[in-house]
């Protein structure tokens, strides 16, 4: 295997890690063709590098089974732009007076970005709409995806974002990515947006369900 095979597939395991949130080494070898004994050798590099962490599950009575998960290290390899937000934010910041007013400027920028969304979703079908958000989002850096389900309510949408652009600033300031939810219940008024998976919680993704009112 070349140099430039064995890069392709350490960056395909860590991309399969982000989606899944976790993995064992046979998931892995299945999930992309590899030969167990090939994926170990990889995620032994990996978790040389500091890019991933093992945890033991117990498997009955045998012995446990290894769970691979990406590391902070791992996360932070994925494209994001929070030098760009953090530029806006302060600009948003310079622009009042005091330290005091942090939330309430905030909630400006955060209005801000989601007049911004709404105005570039038009009024297309709902469909058409979340695909746009779900584009804008990952020219941001966010590695997002969309996907319909069914429901007696008639069809409703799933946004999926597997890292967060932002992750270097909401270390500092947590209430960051708390106004996301409402960010998109304007960009999308006629439509009733929830949260079903939240990275802060610890979670290996954040989840949005979207549906019409």
């Amino acid at each position: 295997m070349t140099i430039a095979q064995q890069t392709s597939t350490k960056q395909d395991i860590l991309q399969f890690l982000l989606k899944q949130g976790r993995a064992s080494t046979q998931e892995l070898a299945q999930a992309l063709d590899v030969s167990p004994q090939g994926i170990r050798r990889h995620l032994k590099d990996l978790e040389a590098e500091e890019l991933i962490l093992h945890q033991p599950v117990p498997a009955g009575m045998g012995r446990p089974q290894h769970f691979y998960q990406l590391s902070r290290q791992g996360r932070d390899r994925f494209p994001n732009s929070y030098d760009r937000f953090a530029v806006s934010f302060l600009t948003t910041l310079v622009e009042t007076l005091g330290h005091e007013q942090a939330g309430t400027l905030l909630r400006q920028h955060w209005e801000r970005k989601a007049q911004q969304y709404h105005a570039s979703l038009g009024t297309n079908s709902l469909q058409e709409r979340v695909a746009k958000l779900v584009q804008l989002r990952r020219e941001e850096g966010y590695m997002a995806e969309w996907y319909p389900i069914e429901s007696s309510n008639g069809t409703q949408f799933i946004l999926t974002e597997h890292n967060c652009a932002i992750s270097q600033l909401v270390s500092s300031f947590p209430n960051l990515c708390g106004h996301e939810l409402e960010m998109f219940a304007v960009a999308l008024p006629d439509c009733q947006v929830e949260r079903t998976h939240w990275l802060i919680n610890g979670e290996h993704r954040c989840g949005y369900l979207i549906k019409k009112k």
